[in-house]
Parts: structure tokens; sequence; C-alpha cells
């Protein structure tokens, strides 16, 4: 069978966490059977509504079946109505708090929308999805496709309709609701980009989004296929699971990734931004027939999106995460290593192994040759799905070559070759732009091999002849090398201050002086992180760091000068007091907890500051906020009642990595006595589900 068309007509009920949908199929018969299906589950009521077909109906705890016979030419329609209480998939944040970012949003990839729609789980059958979406009118309702149509129910309510014009798989379906505003602008090529973002954060839009029309462009152009969807949007969420996913034109991602122009200098979106784009035409254009193919989507995306920050950062940012990854990759052969097509294979094989083996195939063949073969792979595979021999076949016929002892030994086979992992096979993988880099590199020509093995050998040089390494560096610092922060530059001088020997030398002093001097904000902030132990001498050039356009600066260098110079405590915390850091509020949460333990700082702000740190672990923060505060708290050892209800709270959160924080602090609590009576008072405040998971743990 092959499911055509989907037209969906649904109310989504957040306080009751339950979804309304009427749904209509349009379905052909490929060959003769005696059976078709639905995938669904967390079904609370359902009636089939009309049938183009005779068939007995039955219903299983994951499917709707239907019986009767099915001639191969034949097409049906099928209309359901279903009410169902998903458990994952579909994500309700915040209706139950009297504060917080309510919103709705979904997840396909790895939970399957059958959780709240019948559907189909198989990704090789791609439906064009149509939806009609009722809401309230306060929210923004965004799903996959053209918006065609609002309209008014009545006061509270409106209608939402989207017209999705081409098929995908049902993994891809998006939907986002939440209380946004939007900036929308055209590729090149016409496509319209919209930009949501909260209104209370419309002055990170900038840094949050930046280079996205130059990324979308520059993947067009160098795919060399136009992309396939009739818009593009990009949706930040709360409390997401991962850190975006490529729902079909509309990728949805962690507003974890929402910086101003600060933050942006440590943690930005351009990687996962050109990731997620690229994979509208690998996993999305074209799917993986199976997980045994999926290097197909993750690989692709991992390479394409550097080619994008190449575009953007130059051609040694691009070799030097090239180089980075080969190192990664090592760390994982040095075990087993994993083939490129095993389904079971880490995320590490499937992303950067996959990219590597695209990047020595290209090299392989040639780059006209591989991109007509990705342009071929793509437009015969268009809105279906492949395998890998369907890709390499096409690079075969393109380039003239047989193609077996590269797919041996980059996809079949574990291990990759010893000479893979080093820095001068990274730069021969595309000779013509790299055939200067040793030149380029000036004072410092043997910096590759240095970085490759330079916590060991940087354990065994004098704390003068690191000096003398830095002056070397601060020389070369007056051409363009480190001016243009050089990443091979950059990580070599990192590791040398890092790796200053910790003891209280003059030449040690000297070698911080020197290093100081290069004013390199990474640089700089490797010295916060590792000079824990201010010296008198540096201690106004340390104090400096407060003042670094870097969150991750300011932080480490507070927290170590508050250690250091407790007689000054009073002066770093009030140069602070007002930087709230990234959207997790670490740098809040440090500031807060130093100011209520300096004696004679807070005074009768005490009991304020502790309640603002305090009510960082409530559910309406987000999970990396809350984990931050509770770590504090439970630094200080003054969990409230409320504080330890909500640990028990983000025990059962639906962000896995967060939910196992919480169960392991938690399982440490109960462990201790004298948190027997706080949990005994804590279950008159938790609803009855955390009351029984509570229970069940104390048992445990």
């Amino acid at each position: 069978m092959d499911f055509k068309k989907a037209s969906v007509d649904m109310t989504i009920h957040p306080q009751k966490t339950s979804v309304s949908a009427g749904i209509t199929y349009e379905f052909e018969i490929l060959q003769n059977t005696d059976s078709i299906y639905l995938d669904i589950k967390n079904v609370v009521h359902q009636e089939i509504v009309k049938k183009s077909f005779k068939a007995q109906f039955y219903q299983t705890e994951d499917k709707f079946i239907f019986k009767g016979k099915f001639t191969k030419g034949e097409t049906h329609s099928l209309s359901l109505f279903v009410v169902t209480n998903p458990k994952t998939a579909m994500y309700f944040i915040d209706w139950n708090e009297k504060e917080g970012n309510k919103q709705i949003w979904t997840q396909g990839q790895g939970k399957y929308t059958s959780n709240w729609l019948p559907s189909l789980d198989d990704v090789n059958d791609k439906i064009a999805y149509d939806f009609t979406i009722t809401f309230n009118k306060e929210y923004e309702v965004i799903a996959n496709g053209k918006l065609i149509k609002k309209e008014v129910v009545n006061d509270s309510l409106v209608k939402w309709r989207y017209y999705m014009k081409q098929p995908m798989s049902s993994y891809l379906v998006g939907l986002a609701i939440g209380k946004y505003q939007k900036k929308t602008v055209k590729s090149t090529s016409g496509i319209p980009i919209e930009m949501y973002y909260y209104p209370e954060d419309e002055a990170k839009f900038e840094p949050t989004y930046r280079y996205t029309q130059r990324i979308f462009d520059f993947l067009e152009d160098e795919i060399g296929v136009a992309y396939p969807w009739q818009n593009y949007k990009q949706i930040p969420v709360k409390d997401f699971l991962y850190a975006g996913m490529e729902n079909t034109g509309t990728t949805i991602f962690s507003d974890s990734f929402v910086v101003d122009s600060i933050g942006f200098v440590d943690k930005n979106y351009v990687n996962i931004n050109a990731h997620e784009l690229a994979h509208q035409w690998f996993g999305n254009l074209v799917t993986a027939k199976s997980g045994k193919h999926h290097w197909l989507q993750e690989g692709f995306a991992t390479y394409y999106a550097l080619l994008a920050e190449k575009e953007l950062f130059g051609n040694d940012y691009f070799h030097w995460k090239l180089f980075v990854s080969a190192m990664q990759l090592k760390a994982l052969n040095n075990g087993k290593g994993e083939a490129l097509l095993n389904p079971s294979a880490s995320s590490l094989t499937f992303y950067q192994k996959g990219a590597w083996a695209l990047h020595v195939l290209r090299t392989k063949v040639g780059e006209k040759a591989f991109k007509k073969a990705v342009q071929r792979y793509l437009n015969m595979y268009k809105f279906g799905s492949a395998e890998t021999n369907d890709f390499i076949r096409l690079v075969e016929k393109e380039s003239g070559q047989n193609l077996s002892e590269f797919v041996q030994t980059w996809l079949v086979n574990p291990q990759l070759p010893d000479e893979f992992y080093s820095f001068e096979h990274v730069l021969t993988q595309n000779s013509k732009e790299s055939e200067n880099m040793y030149t380029y590199l000036g004072g410092i020509k043997s910096a590759p091999a240095q970085v490759s093995g330079f916590r060991k050998s940087i354990e065994k040089e004098s704390t003068t002849r690191i000096s003398e390494k830095i002056a070397n560096i601060i020389e070369i610092s007056q051409n363009e090398l480190v001016k243009a922060q050089h990443p091979v530059a950059d990580e070599v001088i990192i590791n040398l201050v890092k790796n200053i020997p910790k003891d209280t030398s003059s030449q040690r002093i000297r070698a911080y002086k020197e290093a100081f001097k290069i004013n390199h904000l990474k640089v700089r902030q490797a010295i916060a992180e590792t000079l824990t132990q201010i010296p008198l001498e540096l201690k106004t050039e340390y104090e400096s760091l407060l003042q670094d356009a870097s969150y991750v600066t300011k932080e480490a260098a507070l927290y170590n000068l508050w250690v250091n110079f407790p007689l000054e405590r009073k002066k770093y915390l009030d140069q602070t007091k007002n930087s709230y850091g990234f959207h997790d509020r670490s740098f809040r949460i440090l500031w807060l907890t130093l100011a209520i333990v300096t004696k004679g700082y807070s005074g009768h702000d005490t009991p304020v500051y502790y309640t603002e740190l305090s009510n960082y672990t409530l559910p309406q923060n987000h999970f990396e906020v809350r984990q931050n505060a509770f770590v504090f708290i439970n630094e200080l050892r003054a969990f409230t009642d409320q504080n330890l209800a909500d640990l028990v709270n983000g025990a059962m959160h639906h962000n896995w990595r967060f939910a196992k924080f919480c169960r392991d602090m938690l399982d440490t609590l109960l462990a201790n006595p004298d948190y027997k009576e706080n949990f005994v008072r804590v279950q008159k405040i938790l609803s009855v589900n955390e009351v029984k998971f509570l229970e069940k743990r104390m048992k445990s």
C-alpha cells in the first residue's frame, strides 16, 4: 500500500494533554493483500467515520488494522476520528504551572508521530500532510508547509490551515505552539525563511540567527539542487530533547541556543543551524531506507554544515575541525571502532565518520564528479528513500572509478588506517586549498604535531621553556596569524597556557604575564579557567578578566578571585551583580550563591537572594537553569521542602539527561537520614503521581 495524502483537522487540549483529530487518508494498493494498518498509540477514543472499502476493523495496543480484500491498483480513502493522550512525541510545557513559557511541541524522530496521530512509523512511506489546527488565539501555531488561512472560530479560538505540497515521512511531522514573534527574509532563490523568537528576546534575534540567510544561500548553491519545500521555519522551544530537529521545512531547536552577542562567542546556533538545514535535502528530501544507512542523513548533514562553516570562517577552520573529529574517531577506534553501516553505531560514527567518508570520497573522485553524483542522487530519489549502494553507484558512474576499496575502508571496516589520524593527512585531503598551510603557520610550523600529543609532551617542558614558547608566539602574533585567530595557533597557545606548571617560580609569573599580553579572548579564557591560585603579581591582570566579553571567562574569573582575595569579595560581587550569563543562568546562580555566603555582603538582602536562587528550581524554569540551581543549593545544604518537591518533579522530567541528574541527586538525599523528615513533609505538596514515584524510590 502507498499512503499518499493526509488531511488532519485537530484540536489540542493542553490542560488535558490530549489531542482530538479527524484525519482522512488517501492511499493506493500496490499489491494484493488481505489487510492494511496504521500505527497508533495512547488511544482514548476512536471512531471509523468513513471508508471506501469493506473490511473488518481491529485495534491492538499500537495499531489500527483493517482485514479484507485489497486488490492491486485500487485507490481508497479512510476517515477516522481519534482522541489520544500522548506520553511522548508531543510535549506540553508549563500548562500546569502558574507561570512559565507555555508551549506545545513535537519530536517525531526516535519517538514516532503515532503516539498522537494515526500514521505510519515506516520511514519509507512518504505522505503529504495538510494540517488544520484549532487553538487559543493568543498563541502562534506553526506546522509543516505553507500557512494558507487563519479562521476565527469564536472569541478565543482560531483555526490555522497549513498546506503541504510534497510528501514526507511521518517522523518529520513538526508542530510548535507558543508565544512567538517572527521575522522573515527571502533566500536568493526566493524561499521565505521564517525565524521565530520569544517577544522578550528581540534583542537576541540577530546573534541567535546570525548568518542564517547566508547559510541557506550557500547550501542551495553548493548542493546544486533547489530547496525542495515551500518555506523554511525555525522555532526555539523550551526543554527540548536535543540541540535541534529537522522536521520538514520546520526546524525546532533548543532555546539554549538563543544568545546575545556576548554569549555568541562561547555558544551559538551556527553549526546546528547549518546541520538542520542540510537535512532538508539529506534525510527529508531523500530518506535512508533503514538504520543501516543512517549515515546518508547524519554524515551528509554534518559534512555540509562543515562546508557552510568553511564558507563563513575559512579553510583553516575547516581543516582544523576535520582534525579535531579525526582525534575523536581515534579515541573511539582505540577501543573497537565502528562500521559506518552498523545500524547500532554511535552518533560519533554516523556524524563525524560519515562526514569524513564524504570528504575523502570527494577528494578521491574530484569535486566535479562528487557534486554531480550528489545532484543525481537527490533528483533520482527525491521524495523517496535510498540505500548506500544507490549513492555509491552514482558516484562510480560520474567518476568512472571503482569504489569497492573505499567502501570497504570507510563504510565496512570498523577501524580506520593509522595514517588517517594526522594533521598532515587532513591537509593532503584537499591539497589545493591547503598547500600553504605550513607556510602560513610561520614560526610554529610544528604546531599540528604538537597539538595532537600536546598534553603529554607539554608536561615534560620546563617553565622557562614554556615561557619562551609563549614569547615566540607573541612575536608571531604581530603578523596575521593570531590576529586572524587561526585555529591551530589558537589551540597551541591555549594548550601552552593550560599546561603552565603550578609552582610559584618567577618564570611561571613571567609565562602568565606574556600570555596576558596576547590579549586574545580564548587565551584569556584559558587563563581564567586554569589559573585557580592567583599570585599577587598577576592580580591586576586577572581582575581585568571580569570585563571580558565572554560569560565563560567572567564566571571562572569571579569564582577564582572570590576564593583568592577574600578581603575584596564585595568589590568583585558589586562589579558583576547585574550579569546573568547564558540562558542557563549559570553566572547569576553562582553570583547569588557567593553573595549569600560572603560574610557581611548581602545583609538584609540575604532572604531576597536566597528566594531568587531557590525559585530557580521551580518547574517553570528551563531544565538547565533548574539543574544549576540544584547543584548550588546542594553545595549550600539549603534545600527547602519546595526544592525537594521540585527535585522529585525533575526526576520525572521528559528530558532524560535532566531526569537522570535529578534521580541521582534524589537517591543521594534519600540515603541521608538527615532528610528523612523532610521527605515525609514534602509528600503533602506533591501530585499523586509524584508521591507514587517518591514512595517507589524510597523503597528501592
